[in-house]
């Protein structure tokens, strides 16, 4: 049998996933495929969004909100109201339910977009 691929990899692991918010975390992947050239996989032990370097990981710990973490070092040049923190090299998206889901979608994808304008993608 063949080893699946990184986005196969994906896919079984968010079959499997045992969270109160999988249909925010499947809303949130198509999001974030959709938004450019991002390639996906599993990096620490989560969904990772990569493009030449890695960018964005999902954060499933916590069972009441899912987090995004843009940890990319430019990222600190997106600018954005829905990034939060101060480090840097990274900034954080929190997700608490379907409504944050669907009214940061635009956010989300324009965060995206001006990274991969940054990184040249």
């Amino acid at each position: 049998m063949s080893k699946l691929s990184e986005a196969e990899q994906v896919a079984a692991y968010i079959a499997a996933l045992d969270h109160p918010l999988k249909p925010q975390v499947e809303t949130l992947r198509t999001i974030i495929k959709s938004a450019g050239p991002l390639s996906e996989r599993i990096k620490w032990n989560a969904p990772s969004y990569y493009y030449k370097e890695d960018f964005v990981t999902f954060n499933l710990h916590d069972k009441k909100a899912i987090r995004l973490i843009f940890h990319h070092p430019s990222i600190v040049a997106v600018k954005s109201d829905i990034l939060e923190g101060d480090w840097k090299d990274r900034r954080i998206v929190y997700i608490k339910n379907a409504e944050e889901a669907s009214s940061k979608k635009a956010e989300l994808e324009r965060i995206i977009k001006d990274w991969l304008q940054i990184v040249g993608g």
